[in-house]
This record gives structure tokens, sequence and C-alpha cells, in this order.
């Protein structure tokens, strides 16, 4: 027991920061809240980095501490750092604006139970913890919009939860255990394991955030707040992801899945991107956008198990999207949610212009940024593992994504007849570190390859 406790660590750090920055809240105490929310996902971080090489199971092989887990926690605290400071700028000064920080924290507890999960009823767990506090999260502002995207997150997420909780009996039922390892034994009963992986896909995919489990992603990130509409595009979407990753990893090939996750990919690339084309409101540009960005993802989960690319693909493609798409928000929240927002942005206010352009071409995938090396790597993976076709729709969605994000680009070095207000402080550190991240990533892309594998 006192073993598998000590391997939790980070994890119970984050517990008792969440549960810290709450009792801040209830004292009244806003600010404490914050501090507590970032201190405490610091020091939970820096605990991780002593684990990096780790691979065992606790508790039964319930939960996993293995390379997804542990890096998950190195992208999804940080991120959730940048996420606080975004917050702080949206709900400062509200009643309760300490109860956003813990939730947050709460949120971010909930996906790295799904990063790390090893048994069924951790999916569930994980899945519930990130959607009860997603829920209030984004109904916070407390008007029409917010409570209407609220809802409709809300019966969405019950009703895949509970789709997703019913199948995983068929999986216990077929293997006899809860534990993701014993997957293999389902196999003899074929028609519960095909039940048991669908519905499982449902749960998760809603997180992620896949097509077809997308639809309350646009009116989620547009009646919310910005900075909760950034997390969201982050922080669940990457836990559920590598969730997913978990659970294939020990369903056996022969079960037929890779279709069915191909598929995925390429309705949720194609319709993200297609769907982006049409929007004139950034903010539902850039949900489409996290849509389509989800499908690339499991094109590296398709080669788990056929690849030694697979894992490094997917954990440094999670690393630079969390980089490059908080930082595309924090622009946002700095200029404005509508594309007559961006007018003359590149010109009144270069430098902020000149990152927004980075963040947008590494989503795209132009080199020597974050998105490329991911975007290569996870591409790498699918041909090697004899996807080749899926990793050509990836790159033609690519060129795709390309007219999409032009829509913002082009209207930023227009004439413009305002420049925005002076930059917030919290916004532009935000900015800068996740630009800081977007390059850094692109440019030393061998350190963060060897890194996760030790």
């Amino acid at each position: 027991m006192g073993h598998d406790l000590a391997l939790l660590i980070p994890e119970i750090a984050v517990l008792l920061t969440a549960v810290g920055a709450l009792i801040a809240e209830m004292l009244r105490w806003p600010r404490v809240a914050l501090a507590v929310a970032i201190v405490g996902l610091f020091i939970a971080t820096g605990l991780t980095l002593s684990m990096l090489g780790t691979d065992a199971a606790v508790f039964g092989g319930s939960f996993r501490i293995d390379t997804l887990s542990i890096w998950a926690k190195l992208i999804l605290l940080p991120a959730t750092v940048l996420s606080l400071l975004l917050a702080r700028v949206d709900v400062r000064g509200t009643v309760r604006e300490g109860t956003v920080y813990s939730l947050l924290c709460f949120a971010t507890f909930g996906a790295l139970v799904l990063a790390g999960s090893g048994d069924m009823m951790f999916l569930v767990l994980g899945v519930l913890l990130t959607s009860l506090a997603s829920f209030a999260l984004v109904a916070y502002p407390d008007d029409d919009p917010a409570t209407e995207a609220a809802m409709k997150y809300f019966v969405f997420g019950s009703v895949t939860g509970a789709v997703m909780v019913f199948g995983l009996s068929y999986w216990f039922g077929a293997a006899g255990s809860t534990l993701l390892s014993d997957l293999a034994r389902a196999d003899a009963m074929p028609l519960a394991a095909i039940l048991g992986l669908v519905t499982a896909i449902v749960g998760l995919g809603y997180k992620a955030s896949l097509v077809p489990f997308h639809f309350w992603v646009p009116d989620a990130y547009q009646g919310g707040p910005l900075s909760i509409a950034a997390y969201l595009s982050v922080v669940p979407k990457v836990g559920a992801l590598f969730a997913l990753t978990q659970v294939l990893r020990d369903l056996p090939l022969e079960s037929g899945w890779t279709a069915v996750i191909a598929g995925l990919a390429v309705l949720s690339m194609t319709y993200g991107y297609l769907a982006a084309l049409a929007q004139d409101n950034v903010v539902r540009l850039l949900a489409y956008s996290s849509i389509a960005q989800s499908g690339y993802f499991l094109l590296g989960i398709l080669a788990v198990g056929s690849s030694s690319l697979a894992l490094p693909s997917i954990i440094l493609f999670a690393a630079a999207y969390a980089a490059m798409n908080l930082g595309a928000f924090a622009i946002v929240a700095m200029v404005g949610r509508t594309l007559t927002d961006f007018n003359g942005l590149g010109r009144n206010r270069p430098l902020m212009g000149i990152a927004m352009v980075l963040f947008l071409l590494s989503l795209v995938g132009i080199p020597p940024l974050a998105g490329f090396v991911g975007k290569f790597l996870i591409f790498a993976a699918a041909i090697d593992a004899q996807f080749t076709w899926l990793a050509v729709v990836g790159i033609v969605n690519s060129v795709l994504s390309l007219a999409v994000y032009l829509r913002i680009i082009v209207p930023m070095y227009r004439q413009g007849e305002a420049a925005p207000n002076a930059p917030e402080y919290w916004l532009s550190m935000v900015a800068i570190t996740a630009l800081s991240g977007t390059v850094i990533i692109g440019l030393a892309a061998q350190f963060f390859l060897v890194i996760p594998m030790t």
C-alpha cells in the first residue's frame, strides 16, 4: 500500500491542491485560492519529473504509472496553470472566483485519472470528474448563452456517460474482470467485445470531441468564458485521448477496432475543417479546429502496438497542441471573438500579430514549429503501421486547414480602423509562454523524442 501511494504522489498533490483552493474560496480568499492552485500544480509537476522512466501499475493493476500517465501530468499540469491565468482575467472580482480555480484543478485531476486508467472503473471515474467540473465551469457566467451551452453539454455528457457505463458491463461479463489488461479474454465473445468497444468510444469520444460526438463543442466554447473554452480544448481532450490509447493498446488487433478508429479519424479531420470554413466567430472556428485536431491524434493511436513511433508521436503532438491552442485562445482573449475584431491586428500590434500567425501556422503544421514536428511523427507512425492512406488523408486535411486559418491571418494585415486595447498582463504572459513552447518544442524535438521512452 505504501509503495503504491508513493507512486501516486503527483495525483494526490493535485487532489490536495483542488481541496486547498476550495477551502480558500470558502474563506473568501480568491487570490489565495489562485496561489494555492498554481503552486500546488507546480509542485505536482516537479514530483512527476522524478518518475520519468517508471513503468508500474498500482492497486492490482487498476492504475498505471507509465509513459502515457507520466507525460500526461507533465503536459496537462502546466497547461492548467496557463488556463488558471486565463481564467483570472475572466472571473476576477466575481462572487465565486475561487470556485473556478478549484474546479479547474478537480477537472485536471479527472483528466489525469483518465490518462492512467488501467481499469474500466477508472475510465468511468475520470469521465465523471472532468464532466461534472466542466459543466459548472461552462455555466459560470450565469447568463442565457452560458446556461444553454451548459445544459446541452450536460445532457450530451450524461447520455454518452450512461451509454459507456452500460457497454463496459459487456466487457466485464466477457473478460471476467474490469482490468484493461484482461480485455484479451473478451475476444472469445466477439459481440460483447464489439459492444464494449463502441460504447467506450462513445464515452471517451465525447470528452475528446470526436465526430460524431462533438455536438456540444461549438456551443460550449462560445457560451462559456473564453478561458474555459481554452481549457476544455486541451486538458479533458488530451486526458480522454490518452485513456483511449490505454484501452486500445490492450485490445487484440483481430477485434477489428482499427477500422472504427480510422473512420473516426477521417470524419473528425474532414468535418472539423469544413465546418470551420463557414465560421465568422473565431471561438467557434477554433472549436471546430479542435475537433479536427482530435482526428490527428487518432492516427498515432492507431499505430499503438504496431509502431515504436506511436507513443512518442502522441505525446509530442499533445505537448505541441497544448502550447499552440492555448496561445491562440490567449490572443483571441486580447483581441475579440469575431473575424472583424482581427482587422489590422498585424499592422497595429505587430508582435501580437506575429504571435497569432505562428500559433495558427503551427496548427497547420508548418516547419519548424511544434505542430509540424507533432504531425510529422503522427504521419510517420501511421505509415509505419501500414496506414499510409490515412496519413495521406491527414496531409490533405492539413492543406485544407491552411484555408481555415488564413481566414484569421488575412484580416490581420488589412487596414484596420483601430488597434485593440492595451493587452492584459496575464494574457500576455500566457501568450508568451505558449509561444515559447511552440517554438522550443519544434526546434528541440529530438530531446522530446528521447525522453518519453527513458
